[in-house]
């Protein structure tokens, strides 16, 4: 079942990028609307918020009535930090999720459940942007440049990421797939000569084309279902994980036999 559910959120986290491509990068619908065809696969509400021609902006053509703007103008693109280490009331009974790049490296889509590290009230206050509110979309700047996840959670980030706390203009789901579809550039601003690292500074200027708010709800409404089945085929994969290692760390220790493992009726979890 964890294999399946891994396939399946490949899948899912595919059709979100193929729509992403084909609304944001070829603009499919509005060329066939330019060249008087109907949109394939929309609904006649749907093609009726696309354009039918293109006009001349500083990035070549775009969609008429489409903007395009630094990403830092269109959503707050914050930082974060790491309270003392040495400073037990920062660390000891935390409860608010606090993450960092090496959270990242093991997830399996690009949603975040869970941290290693949790803060206290007296930690988050260490941090100027603090905690960052569900649905914040994570960017690791270094160590290295590119995990993208969605937070599924409050929480606060270290040093090493750009929080983008997105909005009506440009959401949570479009960025992270903009973000996908530009990681070439964010990466090329990166500078340093230790470990490559984009700083906000580098980051904000960059350009991201804008549908109408309209278009960005209808494509966020379309897209939605998906991330939340990916969280939930996470949260099944975790718990099953968790049910599978209780089981084997009782096999191993002789507590329980295969027998008895049978017979709790436990669904596969690979």
């Amino acid at each position: 079942m964890i294999e399946l559910n891994r396939r399946m959120n490949a899948t899912l986290e595919a059709m979100a990028r193929a729509l992403f491509q084909s609304w944001f990068v070829d603009f499919d619908p509005v060329r066939a609307k330019l060249d008087g065809r109907q949109p394939v696969g929309l609904d006649q509400e749907t093609a009726a918020l696309f354009p039918d021609s293109f006009e001349k902006s500083e990035a070549g053509h775009i969609p008429k009535g489409w903007s395009i703007e630094p990403v830092g103008q269109v959503v707050e693109c914050v930082g974060g930090g790491t309270p003392s280490t040495a400073e037990p009331k920062y660390w000891e009974g935390g409860t608010h999720h606090w993450t960092t790049p090496k959270d990242f490296s093991s997830l399996q889509a690009p949603v975040l459940l869970d941290t290693d590290r949790k803060l206290t009230d007296a930690g988050i206050a260490k941090i100027s942007s603090g905690l960052l509110p569900a649905g914040t979309l994570l960017l690791s700047s270094r160590a290295p440049v590119g995990y993208l996840a969605i937070a599924a959670i409050p929480v606060a980030i270290n040093q090493g990421f750009i929080a983008l706390k997105c909005n009506d203009s440009a959401s949570n789901f479009f960025l992270l797939n903009w973000c996908q579809t530009n990681m070439a550039e964010i990466e090329s601003r990166a500078t340093g000569t230790t470990f490559a690292e984009i700083s906000k500074q580098n980051f904000r200027p960059i350009h991201v084309v804008l549908p109408t708010k309209d278009l960005m709800a209808d494509f966020s409404a379309k897209v939605a279902p998906f991330y939340a089945q990916i969280t939930a085929n996470l949260l099944q994969s975790r718990t099953l994980a968790k049910l599978r290692d209780v089981l084997l760390s009782k096999l191993l220790s002789g507590e329980l036999s295969v027998a008895d493992a049978a017979l709790t009726g436990s669904p596969a979890t690979d």
